[in-house]
């Protein structure tokens, strides 16, 4: 059986399960990744889930484990 998922989409997903696992081991450029890709589907995310994004874009350190885990399951959701 072939994986059809882009790499990238592969790549993003790996994160988004990782976050999932350990929220707090995410680098910066990963919080600000998940954030990203949640914004670019913005008619698909919740207004919290918009709004826990544009945090993570302005302050990706100082993200609680909760709201990480928010952005990681919005983007496992989008299978």
């Amino acid at each position: 059986m072939t994986d059809k998922l882009p790499h990238e989409t592969r790549s993003l997903h790996a994160l988004a399960e990782r976050a999932v696992r350990e929220p707090k081991l995410l680098t910066k450029a990963e919080v600000t990744e998940l954030a990203d890709f949640v914004l670019k589907g913005g008619e698909h995310a919740s207004e919290l889930e918009r709004e826990i994004a544009k945090k993570a874009r302005h302050n990706p350190e100082g993200m609680e484990k909760s709201d990480l885990v928010i952005l990681a399951r919005k983007i496992l959701d989008r299978k």
